[in-house]
C-alpha cells in the first residue's frame, strides 16, 4: 500500500474531496465521550482535521510518512507511520477509516481495534466510489476515464470501495446510519487534480511513462464549458459503523 499513494501525496492532499462535516457530528454524537479518536489510513489528513474539532485528541496513522507529511499541522492531532495504533488499551473513543479499509490487513487491524477500543466506543468505516457530474455528458466522461482508460491499472482492491466494503468483513453489532451526501463545487482544474490523484493514474503514468490525464483533459474540457465555470461532483458515500460486539 505504501507506494500507491505516496508518489501523489501532493497531489492527494490538494485535490480530494472533504468528507460532509454532517457525518462527524453524527459519529460525534454516537460516543459517550470525545477524548480520543484513532483516524487508521489518515492519509493528507481529509478525516483527521474534521475529527480533531470534535475530539481532544485524533491518533492519525498511515503507512505512507509522504501522505501524512502533507497533512496540516493540527495541535489536536499526532501523526504516526505504522499500520498499528501506539496506543493505550480500552483508551480509544471512535476508530474511524475513511476510504482505506480496502487495503488492511483485517485480521491484524480488528483485533488492534477490539484491543485499543473502550468497551463503548465506535468504529465507522466508509468508501466512496466512482464521482458522478451533474448532467449526463459528465458522467459519462468520466465514467470513460475511470473505467476504459486508466480502469486496467486499478489493483483489484478497487472492487471494494465500489461496492461500499460489501464483501469485506465487518465484525462488530452495526447501528444503522444515516445517509450522507459527499459532493463538491469544483471547476474543471480542481476535477482534473483529483484524477491525477488516483492509485490507478500514478500506476499508469509509471508504466507507460505519460499521465494519462494530460491526454484526455481536452475531452473533459470540452464537455465542462467555461473553464471558471463551477459545478457540482458527487460521490456515493458507503459507510459502516458498529460498537464491540
Amino acid at each position: 500500500m505504501t507506494s500507491q499513494f505516496s508518489s501523489v501525496a501532493t497531489e492527494y492532499a490538494e485535490a480530494r474531496p472533504t468528507y460532509p462535516e454532517a457525518l462527524f457530528d453524527w459519529l460525534a454524537q454516537q460516543c459517550p465521550s470525545h477524548d480520543l479518536t484513532w483516524d487508521v489510513g489518515a492519509g493528507s489528513g481529509q478525516a483527521s482535521l474534521a475529527l480533531a474539532e470534535r475530539f481532544t485528541h485524533v491518533q492519525a496513522t498511515d503507512v505512507s510518512a509522504e501522505q501524512l507529511a502533507a497533512m496540516p499541522a493540527h495541535p489536536r492531532i499526532t501523526r504516526h507511520v505504522g499500520a498499528m495504533s501506539g496506543l493505550d488499551p480500552a483508551s480509544v473513543d471512535l476508530v474511524t477509516v475513511a476510504q482505506a479499509l480496502h487495503w488492511f490487513d483485517l485480521d491484524a487491524f480488528y483485533a488492534e481495534v477490539r484491543r485499543v477500543l473502550k468497551p463503548d466506543g465506535v468504529i465507522a468505516v466508509w468508501s466512496y466510489g466512482i464521482p458522478r457530474g451533474d448532467d449526463a455528458a459528465l458522467t459519462a466522461a468520466i465514467d470513460h476515464l475511470h473505467n476504459d482508460i486508466v480502469g486496467p491499472y486499478w489493483t483489484p482492491e478497487r472492487h471494494h470501495v465500489e461496492n461500499g466494503y460489501a464483501d469485506l468483513a465487518f465484525p462488530f453489532s452495526q447501528v444503522p446510519v444515516p445517509p450522507f451526501t459527499l459532493s463538491a463545487s469544483w471547476t474543471i482544474g480542481r476535477l482534473l487534480g483529483y484524477f491525477r490523484s488516483w492509485s490507478a493514474t500514478a500506476r499508469m503514468t509509471k508504466a507507460t511513462g505519460a499521465n494519462p490525464i494530460d491526454a484526455y483533459a481536452p475531452v473533459l474540457q470540452e464537455v465542462w464549458g467555461d473553464p471558471d465555470r463551477v459545478r457540482t461532483i458527487s460521490w456515493p458515500l458507503m459507510i459502516k459503523a458498529g460498537h464491540m460486539a
